[in-house]
């Protein structure tokens, strides 16, 4: 097989030192006694540390096709380590710690991992809960003492005497290149196989659909989206913050991060949108230097969007990414556009999530928690008809690892690659924009009426939403007399003035205005709805619904 039929994410890496060495990869933001610091790390400088962490990875014991759970907090060693891993062929594993010890038990005995490499914090919780007991033969702790178990980073670099730069494993498009498992909004957390060719088209979308160039700096809030950063020859800005709670980052920290750098990219999730939208309004501010802001992981509200934009400079745009970690990105829309279709999505109409991104097909087919083995053409719905969004190009993972029942569930094998069954419901327009009208998992197909209605829970809520008293709302299903009969939940502003009564009938007369909600009688104040603590935009909707439930009983 010739070179040009070989990738490797982090050849990206190796162009960058060698066509711009001294410019800036990355710098992180640290708090240290009141006062703001910065440890920064050029491209030739970071290219040659990951060579040697390489070698001395290999010379630890560790070798291509091996997999290695990454525990390492936004860093210098985390950039380092993560293209180390690329380079020598480690897959890497990257877990989304606010999933839940459980969750992290599980995830990590199904991948079988042959090494951990993690914060001493990390280290402690592998201990103390048995992770990869049976499978890890190598412990690896980076940035502190190794006294819960596992040789230091440091230790094993310093214990290595290659110094030459590290032979690139030349891999083929489709194997392995990482195993990701995040959250998710609904099931057990699955790890989504990515590719080296997933993560090259994910370059090319970045390079191309969102016009990032070499150059530029990126306030980077989400560990995975920092590492495209060198990648693009774009220097990754961390900020003093937990990504894995974005909400309780301090704003001021963002605005001097970006300020210093003059960050010209920010990666935001629609916590980080309302938050620093609201601090920086409260301050007004001007973020002068940016020129794109990237919003996703979860619907933003058009008012925290709308917000957001008078700190930006007239013409700079919010782009509402949509996706998912099996397929990132699948479509685009700017803030002009989006906040054009407020009144269609008040009105009950979904949320424009925009067109498809170059080389990326979405299509539409009916709703069926069947599985569907093979991809026919006539599976696509027409324009304007609600269905579940499948999408297939480049960027989609052909499969969950060690989860073959999920694969099959979620995949539709077709001759050139597999289509992606999203969860999501939508519909496509006539100009082929996409529509997202919520999860699959979260439509109440009610039988309360005398004939049969399905309700969608952003088209619903939406709905509803445009009441002054209503923060936000949930629809879910209970079950009355054995029948599914939709309930809104509501969370308000504060104590609303007039009483639930006068509120339940106003929502009722809301309800009968639209087809989409006509059939809604139930409504139950709830003080503060369970959110994820990631995006603070993701309902959980489970938990609301037996809450309503026993409600009811009561």
């Amino acid at each position: 097989m010739s070179d040009h039929q070989y990738c490797n994410f982090c050849r990206h890496l190796i162009d960058a030192a060698t066509a711009f060495p001294d410019s800036l990869a990355v710098a992180v933001q640290k708090k240290r006694f009141n006062k703001l610091t910065y440890q920064e790390i050029d491209f030739s400088t970071l290219n040659k540390r990951s060579d040697r962490i390489a070698h001395a990875l290999n010379q630890f014991g560790l070798k291509s096709g091996d997999k290695a759970v990454l525990m390492v907090k936004p860093s210098v060693d985390f950039f380092a380590l993560t293209f180390a891993l690329f380079k020598a062929g480690i897959v890497p594993i990257l877990i989304d710690p606010g999933m839940g010890i459980k969750n992290l038990k599980q995830c990590i005995a199904e991948v079988h991992p042959d090494a951990f490499i993690g914060i001493p914090k990390a280290h402690i919780a592998r201990r103390l809960f048995g992770w990869g007991k049976d499978a890890i033969k190598y412990n690896i702790t980076v940035g502190g003492a190794s006294f819960w178990g596992g040789t230091s980073l440091t230790q094993i670099i310093d214990h290595c005497s290659a110094q030459t730069p590290y032979p690139m494993v030349k891999l083929t498009p489709d194997q392995m290149a990482a195993i990701l498992f995040t959250s998710g909004s609904t099931g057990s957390p699955k790890g989504v196989v990515y590719t080296h060719r997933m993560f090259e088209a994910q370059i090319t979308v970045l390079r191309n659909d969102y016009g990032i160039t070499h150059g530029e700096r990126d306030l980077a809030t989400f560990p995975l989206f920092s590492l495209f950063g060198p990648a693009l020859g774009m220097a990754s800005i961390i900020p003093a913050m937990d990504a894995s709670k974005p909400i309780t980052a301090n704003p001021d920290y963002i605005f001097a991060a970006i300020n210093k750098y003059h960050c010209t990219n920010l990666f935001a999730n629609p916590a980080l949108i309302e938050l620093l939208g609201r601090a920086g309004k409260s301050r007004a501010m001007k973020l002068q230097s940016l020129q794109r802001v990237i919003s996703a992981g979860a619907p933003a509200t058009l008012s925290s969007i709308e917000r957001f934009t008078t700190l930006l400079n007239p013409g700079v745009e919010i782009l509402t990414s949509y996706g998912a970690t099996e397929a990132l990105p699948v479509s685009k829309i700017g803030s002009v556009a989006l906040l054009k279709t407020t009144d269609i999505t008040d009105a009950g109409g979904g949320i424009c999530v925009g067109y498809p991104v170059d080389g990326m097909t979405v299509s539409i087919i009916n709703i069926t928690e069947k599985t569907i083995t093979t991809w026919q053409d006539d599976l696509r719905l027409p324009a304007y008809e609600i269905g579940e969004i499948v999408v297939q190009g480049p960027q989609v993972s052909q499969c969950y690892y060690q989860r073959k029942n999920a694969t099959l569930a979620a995949k539709i094998e077709d001759i050139k690659r597999p289509h992606h069954r999203m969860g999501d419901l939508g519909y496509l327009d006539s100009d082929g924009q996409l529509w997202m009208c919520g999860r699959k998992a979260h439509r109440v197909d009610a039988n309360h009426l005398k004939i049969k209605k399905s309700y969608y829970s952003i088209p619903c809520e939406r709905i509803f939403n445009t009441h002054p008293a209503i923060k936000r709302s949930a629809l879910v299903a209970v079950k009355i007399d054995g029948k599914t009969t939709p309930l809104l939940c509501i969370e308000l502003y504060n104590k609303s003035a007039q009483t639930a009564e006068t509120l339940f009938a106003e929502l009722h007369k809301i309800a009968d205005k639209h087809n989409q909600t006509v059939g809604i009688t139930l409504f139950l104040i709830h003080k503060k709805f369970p959110m994820d603590i990631r995006h603070n935009a993701k309902i959980y909707r489970e938990k609301l619904a037996i809450w309503a439930e026993k409600q009811l009983i009561d």
